[in-house]
């Protein structure tokens, strides 16, 4: 039993073999109706419980399918129906479900509530997110920057805009596949030194640049974020954007990028604040590849976690 909580604790030989099945997987399914099993059905007499304390569209729609599509059934619970934590505790609940369920995903508000129901569960947890990682979107980022462009390993990779959970999983996963990441924003919205430091620790030290165009030159994918949080107070939604603004991508900091620079963000978007639609919608974007990836990669994920 392998829990998938973070890529950085996760062995790089492990996740690389995740990124090689997704690869697999997707090919074999050569344009299959969505609703059609896979040839291989791994999954096949088997229950997935998918939690959500957080809206998820992505997350949802993709495990769920993902699940199906390997032959097993899903239970989809949203954290308001559970009680997470309030009434019985996230252990007792951990150790509840796991009499139920052959696998856990989780898409959570606090790092803890993820850590604390992994080490109580005796089945498989999966990071769906928390506030802190996202890291099966970059299991997903990393899987489309190599179908399209080959090995990202040694790839000049830059984040633009908030330091926030999504970069933090980008900065694990520069140490763990070996690729140089950049990040160009405001000082305030900095990513945590511990992300740094790990990258670092890795071989591949992470580069702060608060000029845009010049730390976008010659970057072989740029990536942004949504700006705000479907829950911060609208004062701090104005404040964002106010530090933001100079670090939105646009067709004229993309031009400082290699001719053949791929463009992604992980969805949902605020289209023309964080990204315009020009970029989101022109020649250098994947972001819908990558975001059909999340089923892919969360598929070889799912496996990889089962020993199948």
């Amino acid at each position: 039993m392998k829990h998938f909580l973070d890529i950085h604790t996760t062995p790089a030989a492990d996740l690389r073999g995740m990124i090689d099945t997704a690869h697999r997987m997707k090919a074999a399914r050569n344009g299959r109706p969505r609703g059609t099993p896979d040839d291989e059905t791994p999954l096949q007499g088997r229950m997935v419980a998918l939690i959500f304390e957080k809206p998820s569209t992505r997350t949802r729609v993709s495990f769920d399918v993902g699940v199906r599509q390997m032959g097993g059934e899903t239970m989809v619970l949203s954290g308001k129906e559970m009680q997470l934590g309030h009434g019985e505790t996230i252990a007792d609940t951990a150790r509840v479900l796991s009499r139920y369920v052959d696998l856990i995903m989780i898409r959570t508000f606090e790092e803890a509530t993820l850590q604390e129901m992994a080490e109580h569960a005796t089945v498989p947890v999966i990071n769906g997110l928390t506030n802190r990682t996202h890291p099966c979107q970059i299991m997903a980022d990393v899987m489309t920057y190599e179908e399209h462009r080959g090995p990202i390993a040694g790839k000049k990779v830059v984040w633009c805009g908030d330091g926030n959970n999504v970069f933090a999983s980008f900065a694990h996963a520069a140490g763990q596949f070996g690729f140089d990441l950049s990040f160009t924003g405001p000082e305030t919205l900095d990513p945590e030194r511990v992300w740094l430091d790990f990258a670092a620790s890795k071989g591949h030290p992470i580069t702060i640049d608060r000029d845009p165009a010049r730390a976008v030159a010659g970057a072989d994918l740029v990536v942004t974020d949504t700006w705000v949080s479907m829950h911060d107070p609208e004062s701090a939604k104005e404040r964002r954007h106010n530090q933001l603004r100079p670090y939105q991508v646009n067709e004229a900091l993309m031009a400082h990028a290699k001719p053949d620079a791929l463009f992604m963000h992980c969805l949902p978007a605020h289209r023309n604040d964080e990204a315009t639609s020009a970029v989101m919608d022109g020649p250098h974007s994947v972001i819908f590849d990558e975001a059909e990836n999340r089923l892919h990669a969360q598929k070889a994920v799912m496996r990889w976690c089962l020993g199948l």
